[in-house]
């Protein structure tokens, strides 16, 4: 039952953050002199709406969007007489820039206020992976098929070989290592002797060890051997809580860190077409694949059934900085393909101008048709490939 509130939720603010990301549009828009004549929240056959104005506000029979009906937004656009003055392509280029960017200011201002929310809550976690960093030093021992440790005495083959608390691990066997992930990796893989080069006291130093081979159990109850040494992670705490004060520059920063990640993300997705089939067609999930509106609200119902509610604001918040954004990108029919358009109207009329010529008239976009439905099928496709795996092999929190 709780999966099923977390879930509906979780769809519910993304129809909301949707939602407001129109609303950003339609206010800028109106704000700066444009006709807005209509704004929906879902598609399809209208359930319910009114008029306040000149704009008719509703409710649509399917809800995975919404849409701000802006007079004009290209030449191609049925406008009436008395609006021609009004329409969106016969503006200041600074207006159609403002009302082009207002839905992705408008995510991004969401994002930032849901990460407020989240440090004033639950406290802001650490996004950086942990360097390898030696903290306590302890024996080694066979897994119990729970996961838990058998109990052992005595000291650990780390603490024999000579590492101490608070060494850095730079290299193992010469291999370059930087995080605490890569560092744990090399050592399982490892059968004799171990080189590791550690930082300490700002001294580069040799360490030998000689690793035991235990035994662990994998989530499908499966058993294999590994080389382990004894040592736990020197590491931050995971999360750190913040005051109402505290909170504003802390979001600030570690906002700054979400857009990092995200515009990475998002020169990565092509790349992730090929795990997405793989996962598809039986192989292993990757869980840096993208998910989909249903595998992201699928997360939001393992959060909310787990109490994990900080994932829940976290999901949300990266997916509006996400969908903020992917719309910058300049594609037609994405905010940033508008932009991309009137940024070129303006640089060719300025060229023009120099030259002694007219303005030229606005982008033919029957021209671009093309272009956008290129873009519009592949981007299609990833949506429905990212669907098909999120439904057959999605993305889960816990094992």
């Amino acid at each position: 039952m709780v999966f099923a509130v977390g879930f509906a939720l979780f769809a519910l603010g993304i129809l909301i953050s949707v939602a407001l990301h129109e609303c950003g549009h339609m206010w800028a828009a109106q704000a700066t002199g444009m006709k807005v004549r209509r704004y929906f929240i879902g598609f399809g056959p209208t359930l319910w709406s009114f008029q306040r104005g000149e704009t008719e506000y509703g409710i649509k029979a399917v809800p995975l969007g919404g849409f701000c009906d802006i007079v004009g937004m290209t030449a191609l656009d049925d406008v009436r007489p008395e609006d021609v003055d009004r329409a969106m392509y016969r503006q200041a280029t600074w207006k159609r820039l403002v009302v082009m960017v207002g839905g992705i200011v408008m995510n991004f201002a969401l994002g930032f206020l849901l990460i407020v929310v989240l440090a004033v809550g639950w406290g802001l976690p650490n996004l950086d992976e942990p360097a390898p960093v030696v903290g306590t030093l302890a024996c080694v021992s066979d897994a119990n098929p729970d996961g838990s440790l058998k109990p052992c005495t005595g000291a650990g083959p780390a603490e024999k070989g000579g590492l101490l608390p608070g060494d850095r691990v730079t290299a193992v066997d010469g291999a370059e290592v930087t995080t605490w992930a890569e560092f744990t990796e090399k050592t399982r893989e490892k059968t004799g002797t171990i080189t590791y080069t550690v930082d300490r006291g700002g001294q580069s130093v040799l360490v030998v060890v000689e690793p035991e081979q235990v035994l662990r159990y994998g989530t499908d109850g499966s058993t294999r051997q590994i080389s382990a040494i004894g040592i736990t992670l020197d590491a931050p705490p995971p999360v750190t809580e913040y005051g109402p004060v505290e909170a504003v520059p802390a979001a600030a920063s570690f906002t700054g860190d979400l857009f990092v990640r995200t515009f990475e993300a998002l020169t990565q997705m092509p790349a992730k077409v090929a795990a997405l089939w793989e996962a598809v067609t039986g192989g292993e999930r990757d869980p840096e694949t993208p998910v989909s509106i249903y595998g992201a609200s699928r997360i939001g119902g393992e959060s909310a059934e787990a109490g994990l509610w900080e994932v829940f604001v976290l999901m949300l918040a990266s997916l509006n900085f996400f969908l903020g954004a992917f719309n910058i990108l300049p594609l037609l029919p994405l905010d940033g393909g508008h932009i991309a358009v009137v940024l070129y109207e303006k640089v060719r009329n300025t060229v023009r101008g120099l030259r002694g010529l007219a303005p030229g008239g606005p982008v033919d976009f029957l021209k671009l048709l093309p272009l956008t439905y290129v873009a519009v099928v592949l981007g299609g496709s990833y949506m429905v490939l990212t669907l098909a795996a999120d439904i057959i092999n999605p993305i889960r929190l816990f094992p």
